[in-house]
């Protein structure tokens, strides 16, 4: 009989597979004395599991929720080294965009400009929007089309650039 607190096979279950890459990979790049991954996968493991106590009980996260968190993480990164560079420190915007290179090795590919302008189409068409106050129901319809592949700023913008056309 497990007690509480023991790590058996069920415990091990609640785990997705995408926490346990990364848990296998923080392994391997500590092993590997690879500086730059080891620091990453702390960090990203840490705001994984922030997310998992966040709210009012704890909760194991699923493989899309990981992911969400990765994407997030990502970000972060991207607009500290856009700032950084703005501020004239470019070393800081190196480690920053390096950090982003780690992470994007968990992301799915980002889709391509005329692979977003063709979903965009036909959700414009879908949706029958016309203007931009209508954008709204296009991102509705593009969110899960999408999901993890396209930044959300570049998405609004090409619904944008769309409707006003």
């Amino acid at each position: 009989m497990a007690l509480p607190g023991d790590r058996d096979a069920t415990s091990l279950d609640a785990m997705t597979q995408l926490k346990a890459q990364l848990t296998a990979d923080l392994t391997a790049a500590m092993k590997a004395r690879d500086e730059l991954s080891t620091a990453t996968l702390r960090m990203l493991l840490t705001a994984v599991t922030t997310e998992e106590v966040a709210g009012s009980t704890a909760r194991a996260l699923t493989d899309d929720e990981v992911l969400k968190v990765i994407g997030r993480e990502a970000k972060k990164r991207r607009e500290a080294a856009e700032a950084f560079s703005a501020a004239g420190r470019t070393e800081q915007a190196a480690r920053e965009l390096d950090e982003q290179g780690v992470l994007n090795r968990y992301l799915p590919n980002q889709l391509e400009d005329a692979e977003l302008t063709a979903l965009v189409a036909d959700a414009v068409r879908e949706s029958g929007a016309t203007e931009q106050r209508q954008m709204g129901q296009v991102m509705k319809l593009l969110a899960p089309k999408v999901a993890g592949r396209a930044d959300g700023k570049r998405l609004s913008d090409e619904v944008r650039r769309q409707l006003s056309s």
